[in-house]
């Protein structure tokens, strides 16, 4: 049941991460997402084939990159630093909105295992929305880290000034192999440097749901 819990809460995460790098592209003047049908809340327009399968496999994946087109921003690489925070900027926007259906007593996070095998559409929403709100958090830490080709990566290009560019494109070069050496560590060894990162990030989601 959770793992069900868990999928769906991601699905809902990639998606609204996915759309708000359209939706913000498009705004700036780059309508090249708009084009390929990116500015929607459908999931299947968003959903990367390998990363769909993982998110059955193991409950985790992550979504198509949206293709964005810098010269076409009105604001330019600054744009492009608007369009990458978008994405993390809708998660954590996400989770507060899950946690706020808590705190004010829409949901309630005391969900029986019975009220789920009846298939109670308010506990389905419940254990859904518990995990949303951390699970929104985790997505949006784990794209602000300064790596291409996460979000931070992109926010670092676009506000870097000219004299921190060679320092920009060793970055591009060298980032996504710092970032599958920690994603390697993490999950192959006992030092797991994303947990130090990640786990902050489970006190913040249990303060918002008022834990």
């Amino acid at each position: 049941m959770w793992f069900v819990a868990i999928a769906v809460s991601l699905l809902i995460a990639i998606t609204f991460h996915e759309a708000s790098h359209a939706v913000t592209a498009l705004r700036l003047g780059d309508d090249t997402a708009s084009r390929l049908g990116r500015v929607t809340l459908n999931p299947k327009r968003h959903l990367d084939p390998a990363g769909t399968v993982m998110l059955l496999i193991v409950g985790f994946g992550w979504g198509k990159p949206v293709p964005v087109n810098p010269s076409r921003l009105r604001t330019g690489r600054t744009g492009m630093a608007m369009v990458s925070a978008a994405g993390p900027m809708a998660n954590v926007a996400l989770a507060v909105g899950f946690a706020l259906l808590f705190r004010i007593g829409v949901l309630d996070g005391s969900i029986t295992r019975d009220e789920l095998q009846s298939l109670s559409p308010m506990a389905w929403a419940s254990l859904i929305a518990w995990y949303g709100v951390a699970l929104n958090l985790l997505l949006a830490v784990f794209n602000l880290l300064p790596l291409p080709p996460l979000d931070g990566g992109g926010i670092i290009q676009g506000i870097a000034p000219r004299s921190w560019w060679p320092a920009v494109i060793q970055l591009q070069r060298f980032g996504p192999i710092v970032l599958i050496g920690l994603i390697a560590l993490t999950f192959a060894t006992d030092i797991d440097p994303l947990g130090y990162v990640f786990r902050p990030v489970y006190a913040v989601a249990d303060a918002l749901r008022g834990v």
